[in-house]
């Protein structure tokens, strides 16, 4: 008897314990907090298609100047950010970004004797086809254009326009051959 009365206060000792603890009393803020992050509030400023597909941790940056068209799929902890002012990320029908890809529409300045956070960001479109699939971890860099129905290697580095329907891969992104 004397047992289990103390098993029991043991578990409630611990119940007690886990309810009172800082992470748990903190978690409703952290909810909150959720919501700001960049795959929640700029989501609501993109242009989106018809049965657009999201992964629930892609993270937009100046979503509102990020439109995607009908049926394209953005796979998990993919990220696209457009420039702070001027420059888009257009994407096409039915194109596919696999996981952890990373777009950018704007560079730093690269002028000596200024820090590079400190200078004006180069603004410059990124415009992905229609029926384009980008392989997982590529990197898309600002100014660059990919033609209707290219695809791009994993791990690639596109630093150039990639024509419709050609296979680019590498770093920096070459085209290999055409789609036949």
């Amino acid at each position: 008897m004397a047992l289990a009365r103390r098993s029991i206060l043991s578990r409630a000792k611990r119940a007690l314990k886990s309810v009172l603890d800082p992470g748990v009393l903190l978690h409703p803020f952290r909810i909150m907090h959720y919501y700001g992050y960049t795959h929640v509030a700029q989501r609501r400023l993109l242009t989106l298609g018809r049965d657009v597909r999201l992964a629930p941790n892609v993270s937009f940056a100046n979503g509102e100047r990020i439109a995607l068209g009908d049926q394209v799929q953005i796979g998990a902890r993919c990220s696209l950010w457009a420039g702070k002012t001027t420059s888009w990320i257009r994407v096409g029908d039915r194109t596919t970004f696999g996981p952890e890809v990373f777009a950018t529409a704007a560079d730093y300045g690269l002028s000596a004797g200024v820090r590079i956070t400190d200078q004006d960001m180069v603004e410059r479109d990124i415009t992905i086809g229609k029926d384009c699939w980008i392989g997982t971890r590529a990197i898309l860099t600002a100014g660059i254009s990919i033609g209707d129905g290219a695809v791009i290697g994993a791990g690639s580095v596109v630093t150039r326009d990639v024509p419709a329907g050609a296979i680019a891969v590498g770093a920096p992104a070459k085209v290999v051959r055409l789609r036949s």
